[in-house]
């Protein structure tokens, strides 16, 4: 008995297969309802999918999407548009279901509700990653939609002080969305050469 060739057998490493194994294979079964909901037969399914999965992984190789549904299923549904424009012929019928399909991409769908639920959890939990003052200040400037002199006056503190918290807070934000640490980054602080030396 021969053993396997060891390239064949060798898992996959990369974080772009990762990506795809964890976030896009589990949505099998949601793109399969999607294609069949939009008329599709069970034999071209098949096709159908691998040829979105092959233009997710194209796209995904540009840089990864914070939400994999969203993406994946805006793929799928503009894989069908191509599709119906490559075509020769036309039917009435198929140009009334991409005309409901790009009218439905305006409305909230299943998934998309989902994908906004678990952004909005994710925000939240990187709100809680702030420091304290730092979260007031952000909720207060940004959620709350204060300006920066009211955020002063209600906290008692520099407007300067609510510019710079701000900033820091929503750069950590940012990069808590991003997959990020979340963590406040401040910089590095530059000491003047003549208060160094008296």
């Amino acid at each position: 008995m021969s053993l396997p060739d060891e390239s064949a057998s060798t898992l996959v490493t990369t974080a772009l297969d990762e990506w795809f194994i964890a976030h896009v294979l589990p949505l099998e079964g949601l793109i399969h309802a999607f294609l069949r909901r939009h008329g599709h037969e069970d034999s071209e399914i098949p096709d159908l999918r691998q040829e979105a999965y092959t233009r997710i992984y194209e796209a995904a190789r540009r840089g990864l999407p914070s939400q994999a549904k969203p993406f994946v299923m805006t793929t799928v549904r503009n894989l069908l548009i191509d599709r119906i424009r490559r075509s020769r012929i036309v039917s009435i019928e198929a140009m009334a279901d991409v005309e409901q399909a790009v009218m439905q991409s305006d409305e909230v769908t299943p998934e998309r509700h989902l994908g906004a639920r678990d952004e909005l959890r994710r925000l939240q939990q990187g709100l809680q990653k702030l420091p304290a003052k730092c979260r007031q200040i952000v909720e207060l400037r940004k959620i709350y939609g204060l300006s920066q002199r009211e955020v002063a006056s209600r906290l008692g503190i520099a407007e300067d002080t609510v510019e710079r918290q701000t900033l820091l807070g929503m750069r950590a934000l940012a990069d808590f969305m991003l997959g990020g640490t979340g963590k406040i980054q401040r910089p590095a602080r530059r000491f003047n050469k003549e208060r160094s030396h008296p």
